[in-house]
């Protein structure tokens, strides 16, 4: 190799190979996600990302990185012809010849790991920005319509939502790239390094035939059988991984109800039950874990064997030309290495399959979450319209979901002197109604009429948001002052990014601290003293004065507060949004008969406007409704 003109040979070729790989790796792609269905699946996913109608950024970097990954391949070449030049220069005793390689290898291996850096923070900054539209697209198709809530009615709800969002998201994105470049490389180094191996290699003497270039041809012998041994030992990790993904996720959100539902399980002294239901899932992670081990054992100790039988072969083929002096020192051990890379690559397919089989799996459980969306947004859907500020029933009927009815041909207006309330035995449709009215229940046909905007529905629970108790107060909005909660969402992620960076510079730094005091919520000073004061008195009329002092602190509230509590802020809630309608589902079954009259009526004297629909049992709700809806059963039902 005359290294003299090796930059303009390198790059020329460089050049090529780009142009050569670009239209094979098109041509794949179109061929993959056309006729395979693991291609169909990921264009399914990622495809949007790519289309240049939303901007040409991520084609041009991924073409970067395969610029990178081609120069990558073109070191190696140089780095074996190096190997050949610096042996040859020990073996014939040249000084001068050695120090020359010496001063290439400086140079080489400068280009080496300024091409490793900028090739890390490239494939790293476009994972996270890949990821961060992902993780988005998924996030919003489960959230809008109503999906995350809807998917309960399919046959086969999808099981672990948020770690499919969350960590298969992830894994997706970084396993498409490193898998996809590692092919790239192992099929341009096993071009590139055939063609050293075939000028390296001499003709060999099987059963009396001499066959020439006969290196070449075992290696590539060698290696397909291998590899078709390889995956038939290591398809079922496949299933494997994805069950071990299941699992383990299984297992997390059981241990997640447990904390959720603490307090009620330390009543029930039901330890004992959870204990063994906690060990139960634990049990079917370890069994699937010892599974993928024994298959993995299999394997690795077939692949390992592979490859430690592959370091020898070379030699054993070539000693017979080096000791006749047919071939140099050099020539003798870049023969080894261009055996080794070519053997390495074109094992990539077998080194890579439990990768590749996870990849799969991962594959299979986001295809699985975005097909529950697509049937969950399919479902039928109440025919509710807006009519101005009304709410009526027009021949609504209810049923459950094998069809049988709760409610027939309901017709009603509620007017807002005259709320309505809704009665009837457990399990009579009661919620099941309001349900329907929210527009969230699929089962029913008719009409239902009720404000677009400006309507708020109480649960028996009451959903208190992370944050503080201002935001819980507001929520489903913001308080008025205050930034809308996505700004605030970014803000809070550059300032735990700029604080993790600064405190984390010395070592042994205490890391759940670090995080606490980074997403510690900050009090905010009100931009009129009106809104600050409006808060402060709804909590005083609802009863909870003595919470006015920690309105901007941030706490899990749902568990600070007792569920009488939650209910006195929802109605804090309703006096503050002021809606059109509101719909209270037992909004007062945890308060005593005192405080669920005072609810009520400061409800009635503070929002005289707003329509009001209750669901409940008790005989004290009476007073307040003038008119009363009683589901008799059976779709029977009677307005009093």
């Amino acid at each position: 190799m005359n290294w003299n003109h090796e930059l303009l040979l390198s790059a020329l070729w460089v050049l090529k190979a780009y142009a050569i790989t670009v239209v094979l790796a098109v041509a794949a792609i179109w061929g993959l996600a056309r006729y395979t269905v693991w291609g169909r699946q990921f264009w399914n996913l990622s495809g949007a990302y790519f289309m240049t109608r939303r901007g040409w950024r991520p084609l041009v970097v991924l073409a970067f990185i395969l610029l990178l990954t081609l120069i990558a391949v073109r070191l190696d070449v140089l780095f074996s012809s190096w190997y050949n030049s610096m042996y040859t220069s020990l073996q014939k005793l040249d000084e001068a010849g050695f120090w020359f390689a010496m001063v290439l290898f400086a140079i080489l291996a400068t280009v080496h790991v300024v091409r490793s850096l900028i090739e890390f923070y490239v494939q790293q900054a476009f994972t996270i920005h890949w990821r961060v539209w992902l993780n988005e697209r998924m996030l919003s198709r489960w959230i809008d319509g109503q999906t995350y809530y809807k998917t309960q009615y399919l046959g086969r709800p999808v099981d672990n939502p948020d770690q499919r969002i969350q960590q298969d998201v992830n894994v997706f994105v970084t396993s498409s790239l490193t898998l996809s470049m590692g092919v790239i490389n192992a099929l341009v180094s096993t071009y590139a390094f055939t063609l050293i191996l075939w000028n390296l290699s001499g003709p060999l003497a099987v059963m009396g035939v001499e066959v020439p270039r006969a290196m070449v041809f075992l290696v590539f012998i060698y290696v397909i059988v291998a590899t078709v041994l390889a995956i038939r030992i290591g398809r079922p990790l496949i299933s494997l991984n994805f069950l071990n993904e299941r699992f383990n996720a299984d297992y997390r959100y059981a241990l997640v109800r447990l904390r959720e539902y603490a307090e009620s399980v330390a009543f029930y002294a039901g330890e004992k039950v959870e204990g063994a239901l906690l060990r139960s899932r634990f049990a079917q992670v370890i069994a699937n874990s010892w599974a993928i081990v024994y298959r993995s054992l299999k394997f690795l100790g077939f692949n390992f064997t592979v490859t430690q039988a592959a370091v020898v072969f070379p030699f054993i083929i070539q000693a017979q030309r080096f000791f006749t002096k047919q071939i140099s020192l050099g020539d003798l051990i870049q023969t080894a290495q261009a055996f080794g890379r070519l053997q390495d690559n074109l094992s990539f397919f077998r080194n890579a399959y439990d990768s590749f089989a996870a990849y799969r799996a991962t594959l299979d459980r986001l295809t699985g979450f975005t097909t529950a969306i697509a049937l969950a947004q399919e479902l039928p859907a109440p025919d509710v319209r807006a009519d101005g500020g009304r709410v009526a029933l027009d021949l609504l009927t209810v049923r459950r979901p094998d069809r049988q009815p709760l409610l027939e041909r309901v017709s009603l207006e509620v007017e807002p002197h005259a709320p309505l309330l809704i009665r009837g035995a457990s399990g009579s449709g009661k919620t099941t109604l309001l349900r329907a009215i929210a527009g969230l229940w699929p089962y029913c046909e008719g009409g239902i009429i009720r404000p677009e905007n400006d309507v708020l529905f109480l649960s028996q629970k009451p959903y208190l948001p992370l944050g503080s108790l201002r935001e819980a107060l507001y929520y489903p909005g913001h308080p008025p002052y205050l930034a809308s909660p996505a700004v605030l969402d970014v803000n809070s992620s550059k300032r735990l990014q700029e604080d993790t960076v600064t405190r984390t510079r010395n070592a042994g730094q205490n890391l759940d601290a670090l995080l606490a005091a980074a997403g510690r919520s900050e009090a905010i000073s009100p931009a009129t003293a009106g809104a600050d004061d409006a808060a402060r008195q709804v909590l005083r009329q609802v009863q909870l004065g003595h919470l006015v002092d920690q309105l901007d602190q941030s706490a899990d509230w749902g568990r600070i507060l007792s569920l009488g509590e939650q209910q006195r802020l929802a109605f804090g809630r309703l006096l503050l949004a002021r809606p059109v309608a509101a719909f209270l589902d037992e909004a007062t079954s945890a308060l005593d008969e005192g405080l669920e009259e005072a609810m009520y009526r400061l409800a009635r004297e503070q929002l005289p406007d707003t329509i009001l629909v209750s669901v409940g049992h008790r005989s004290t709700l009476l007073a307040f409704h003038p008119r009363c809806l009683s589901i008799k059963g059976g779709g029977a039902w009677e307005l009093t």
